[in-house]
């Protein structure tokens, strides 16, 4: 079967019929019918019968369908790579980053940055951590800033700067804290937990495994933006990325460093091969030093 047949079987078993399915690939009807009875021809079984007016799919037609699906997922990535070829350039950066950065950090950054470098554009994806690599391979941004990220074939990273998970809780309830909070002061605690961080997500469970402490998950989101908002409508505690902490710093509420450290790396991440520009190297230059301004 040639693909431009089975593109046609595809097209008719989305949309329901010939006259949508022509409309779809900009083709007539009669070429859809055609390709498609030349193809149950070469099978030699019906893919679709005619019921109240619409064409149904055969059971052999969903099996041929569920085989062809990856087919047209990575033909879809193809296309979707190949309009975003265009759209690459120095004066324009597309930047892809963790919801906790968005937050304050790049904002800050992008401001500063812009008034020295006015001609230069952005566009700013917030993507969830996993799927920072996938926006770089199908090109639909030029630089990434992520938090430890794992080692990918196709990309090349380079760290940044380090971070800290860190505490953020009610002012005074652990009472006077000089310098770091002991890991085990949260033991027996109701800690609001943070999942779909990718990397840096179980920093906080080992390092209180292997202190031997337990504590009790009271509400479990999905980005530590969330944790800290909530952890301030409540009154509680949660564990979050020092960037987050500081970006809800607020009347009444602290946020303490660990001991022992829990520490991760960010890190820029760009296409293998693909040399940040000139414009790129200096916004990673600006958004240095914001974020170590920013611990002063």
């Amino acid at each position: 079967m040639r693909f431009r047949q089975l593109e046609i079987i595809h097209a008719v078993y989305t949309h329901g019929s010939i006259s949508a399915a022509a409309r779809a690939l900009g083709v007539s009807q009669p070429s859809v019918s055609k390709m498609l009875r030349h193809a149950e021809d070469q099978l030699g079984l019906p893919l679709f019968q005619l019921a109240r007016g619409r064409l149904v799919p055969t059971d052999e037609a969903h099996v041929l369908m569920r085989e062809a699906g990856d087919v047209f997922e990575r033909l879809e990535s193809l296309q979707h790579t190949a309009r975003n070829l265009g759209q690459a350039g120095g004066g324009h950066i597309r930047l892809g980053t963790v919801p906790s950065l968005a937050l304050d950090v790049v904002p800050r950054a992008l401001a500063r940055f812009r008034r020295e470098w006015p001609r230069v554009t952005f566009e700013v994806h917030i993507n969830q951590h996993d799927d920072l690599s996938r926006s770089l391979i199908e090109r639909e941004t030029d630089l990434a800033i992520a938090f430890t990220p794992p080692p990918h074939p196709r990309l090349q990273n380079e760290l940044l700067t380090k971070g800290e998970l860190v505490v953020l809780a009610p002012t005074g309830h652990f009472g006077p804290v000089a310098g770091r909070l002991p890991i085990t002061a949260l033991a027996d605690c109701d800690v609001i937990g943070v999942s779909a961080t990718g990397p840096i997500g179980d920093i906080f469970i080992e390092a209180a495994k292997a202190c031997g402490i337990a504590y009790r998950e009271s509400i479990a989101v999905q980005t530590f933006f969330i944790a800290a908002r909530l952890a301030q409508l409540e009154r509680g505690i949660t564990v979050v990325d020092e960037f987050t902490a500081r970006a809800f710093a607020a009347p009444g509420f602290s946020w303490f460093p660990v001991e022992p450290a829990l520490r991760f790396t960010l890190s820029h991440v760009t296409l293998e091969n693909r040399h940040p520009s000139r414009a790129m190297r200096q916004f990673l230059r600006t958004l240095d030093a914001t974020i170590e301004e920013g611990r002063i």
